[in-house]
């Protein structure tokens, strides 16, 4: 019996003086981390505001970002059973804990300790709300210990349901949405009060993992963890057994419901974006600012339907690729059976009726579409959660027949493909390489693949798919330098990087132009300045260099307008060589172009700089206007919430050719902006844009005589191994540079002219449409020579032949010999005739 109270006498001084410990643990951590936490009392004044707003300058919306601030709910307006709902799946005891639950924290630990992991969370809504709005999220011991010191707090200062509101507004719930009334939008087009019980329930269930058991994304799995919440409502005796059956048998109605904007320009309106943050932090998404953008929306939308198209145009050319997904189930019930359970486990651990009522549900979203056999409720959420990538719409293939595919589209249509539709699509082997014509439909693709299909102007439908190729496409004003379109990829919601300001890809020949600029300017060279176009072994960037033109021939002897519009290599390194490299580099800082980027060697000839489409569309914006330095710019104003005044307003430096020498400001439409520095001499800068001129009548640039527009130059544009495409070219109110290639810098098989012109002329014959035609005057001290197409010297009025070419006044070439042939002198009888001029 002694034994006995002895025993008894040490655990009692065991369990006091361990808890002791434990108060004076939490004490010591409390003394330790109070100085370092957050005031929570913040919290009392904190606000939800208005999101971030992005328009073109003709006041479209092109971008909001911070929706999740926009629609804030008050706890009074937030339905009991949801309330509950939240309750069930993440802290049923929160009305009676005073922050921190204990047991749930002992349990979270135990089960990290017995199995590395932990199902079942062990922080309550009140230390979700500490994180979410004070604390970081990285996953520390220290972060937990403030975490719960600060629900702690937390609860002293805010009742209950202050504390809920605010975990209700701020908690992600998948698909940028943020807060319930956020998600009840994006995922059921409705507000609070008018969602069913199920969809509550749906909602509730995402805080855990908002993409695993996200509604969109993966139904299998959202279905078991509603039904498991909705088990859990029951047990707890939040709603009868009535409610339950009725709910957790409910079909599965979430859809994707986002807002509109009002022109697609993803890529500068993440610029935007950027550009806010880095201006007012994080402010910017709550604090009710709205930029307007220097974007046309007409134009915007111009350029990026010739960018899209062209790409598709691109890979059709080049083969199919074959179908994006496979062996897709096409019932719900089939795709849960198929599901992997890791994830569940806390769900499926509760009771064999949660796996089985998710499967009633399963069952109760059968979908039947008119033409088709059986249920197709899973190829339906697969096409709702598919992102619609430009022009290409999702369909999953429900038969192949000979020469027809039937596909089943996101607006649950069943739609036939013809053999028009579909003859195209030979195997993809390589960029110059493709497999065999198929000969029937099911050599393409089979049942249950994820594909493509696109709807052309007549309305026929053909089959598609997301291109294996990228581009970019900017678009100038060249008197300020402002941005009237931009579009950098085929897809933002398929890629995010930005390839118009963000991908440094070798500028290739659309660079040459700068070259023969610098020497009509400072090379004392003149248009007919003959150069020879043969082989060279040169020593360069550290070896032997051996560079040749891409048809792998030579000209001799040749005129400096040839090898521009003919893109001769030889000539244009030998004209770099006479320029000097030093020279050529400090001139070509002139264009924006930073010395430390471009390479100190004569492959700078060939555009072996690597340079975003948006810088060389600035160099060309110079060209465009008459040779004064613009800088790209994107923002017109900013504008505040209540403000009528902008907070900031954008004045750029702008070309001013007709100011008088000196000028330092210019007024246009009424408003006052500083003239632009002068970088290049009108005179050279006439000459080289005529020499342009013949890129498009005679050169490579061929293509654009469509446009049937005698006011457009430009140059095309093509690296080693045809990497990358590009066409650059404007008139004097337009500049628009388009690159095409591969992210990943393999071949594209296609030079500019094929791959980037197109795109080019197509935004161009938009663009432009209904528009005058815009040259630049004429400088007084340029003349008019004729000269003889061999030698480039100046012709007598009494020699014939030769063409007529443009020089600057003290710029001209020597005159042509007069050739004497002996025998026409002994014929004559006398000396001095033996010319043919002084014959005829």
């Amino acid at each position: 019996m002694k034994f006995f109270r002895r025993l008894l006498g040490s655990a009692l001084w065991l369990f006091l003086s361990l808890s002791a410990a434990c108060v004076l643990a939490v004490i010591g951590a409390a003394l330790y981390f109070a100085p370092g936490l957050p005031d929570v009392r913040q919290l009392q004044g904190y606000e939800l505001q208005s999101p971030l707003r992005i328009y073109t300058r003709d006041e479209k919306l092109i971008g909001e970002f911070g929706e999740e601030r926009r629609t804030p709910v008050a706890y009074d307006a937030i339905p009991r059973d949801m309330v509950q709902a939240f309750l069930a799946a993440e802290d049923d005891g929160y009305f009676d804990h005073p922050g921190v639950d204990p047991k749930s924290l002992a349990r979270a630990a135990f089960e990290l300790a017995a199995s590395g992991g932990i199902q079942t969370g062990g922080s309550t809504i009140t230390m979700q709300v500490a994180r979410n709005y004070l604390l970081t999220l990285d996953r520390t011991f220290t972060r937990k210990i403030r975490e719960i010191l600060l629900a702690l707090q937390m609860e002293q200062i805010l009742d209950k349901e202050e504390i809920f509101e605010l975990y209700v507004n701020k908690i992600f719930l998948g698909h940028r949405a943020y807060g319930i009334a956020a998600a009840a939008k994006t995922y059921y087009d409705k507000p609070l009060a008018e969602l069913t019980l199920a969809e509550k329930a749906m909602i509730a269930g995402l805080p855990k993992a908002p993409s695993t058991f996200n509604p969109l994304a993966n139904p299998e799995r959202s279905l078991i963890r509603r039904n498991w919440i909705l088990y859990r409502m029951r047990e707890l005796g939040y709603i009868d057994a009535e409610r339950y059956n009725e709910a957790v048998q409910a079909p599965l109605t979430a859809r994707r419901h986002s807002a509109q904007v009002e022109v697609e320009a993803s890529y500068i309106a993440e610029m935007a974006r950027q550009f806010a943050i880095e201006r007012f932090g994080d402010d910017a998404y709550t604090g009710g600012y709205t930029l307007y953008t220097t974007l046309d929306s007409q134009l915007q939308g111009q350029a990026r339907e010739a960018l899209v198209q062209g790409l598709i145009d691109y890979d059709t050319r080049h083969g199919w690729r074959g179908a994006e997904e496979t062996e897709i189930p096409p019932s719900l019930v089939e795709a849960q059976d198929k599901t992997q359970r890791e994830g569940l486990e806390e769900e499926l651990s509760e009771s064999p009726e949660v796996i089985q009522t998710a499967r009633k549900a399963a069952q109760s979203s059968e979908a039947q579409v008119s033409g088709i056999e059986g249920d197709v409720s899973n190829w339906l959420k697969v096409l709702d959660r598919t992102v619609v990538t430009g022009p290409l719409q999702p369909a999953i293939v429900v038969s192949t027949q000979d020469q027809k595919m039937q596909v089943l589209t996101s607006d649950a249509e069943l739609v036939t493909l013809d053999w028009k539709g579909l003859e195209w699509a030979r195997e993809y082997r390589s960029p110059k390489w493709r497999g065999e014509a198929p000969k029937r439909a099911e050599q393409i693709a089979q049942r249950g693949s994820l594909v493509r299909i696109l709807q052309d102007k007549e309305g026929n439908w053909r089959l598609s798919q997301r291109p294996g190729i990228e581009g970019a496409i900017v678009v100038l004003e060249p008197r300020s330098g402002a941005i009237r379109a931009l579009q950098g990829g085929f897809s933002f919601a398929h890629s995010k990087f930005n390839r118009a300001t963000q991908a440094n890809r070798q500028a290739g020949s659309i660079f040459k132009p700068f070259i023969y600029l610098a020497a009509l300017q400072q090379g004392n060279m003149t248009a007919a300045t003959v150069v020879n176009d043969a082989p060279v072994v040169m020593s360069d960037m550290g070896g032997d260099w051996r560079p040749g033109n891409s048809e792998g021939e030579f000209r001799g002897p040749t005129r400096l307008r040839v090898g521009l519009y003919r893109s001769r290599n030889l000539v244009t390194i030998r004209v770099l060589q006479a320029l000097g490299l030093d020279n050529a580099l400090a001139f070509l800082e002139r264009f924006g172009f930073a010395n430390g980027r471009l390479p100190h060697g004569l492959s700078l000839a060939l555009g072996s700089a690597s340079l975003t489409p948006l810088e060389m569309a600035n160099a060309y914006a110079v060209l465009a206007n008459g040779g004064f330095k613009v800088t790209p710019w994107y923002i017109e104003r900013v504008m505040h919430t209540g403000e009528q005044e902008p907070l900031a307003e954008s004045t750029p430096n702008v070309a001013c050719p007709s100011c008088p020498e000196g000028a330092t400001q210019t007024r246009i439409d009424g408003k006052t902006y500083p003239v632009a520095e002068r970088v290049v001499d009108p005179q050279a800068l006439y000459i080289l844009r005529d020499m342009m001129r013949d890129v498009i009548e005679r050169g490579t640039g061929r293509g654009a005589l469509e446009l049937n527009r005698g006011d457009i130059v430009g140059k095309t544009g093509t690296t080693n191994e045809q990497r990358d495409a590009w066409f650059s070219g404007f008139n004097s109110n337009l500049v628009a540079t388009v690159w095409v290639g591969k992210d990943s810098n393999e071949s594209t098989g296609e030079y500019g002219a094929q791959a980037a012109l197109p795109i080019w002329k197509d935004f161009m014959q938009e663009a432009l449409k209904g528009t005058p035609e815009s040259v630049p005057d004429r400088p007084d001290d340029i003349v008019t020579k004729r000269i003889d197409t061999n030698s480039g010297l100046l012709l007598h009025d009494d020699q014939p032949g030769g063409i007529e070419e443009l020089f600057r006044k003290d710029n001209l070439p020597d005159f042509e010999p007069r050739r004497i042939q002996r025998e026409l002198e002994n014929r004559s009888g006398s000396q001095g005739t033996g010319t043919y001029e002084a014959i005829f």
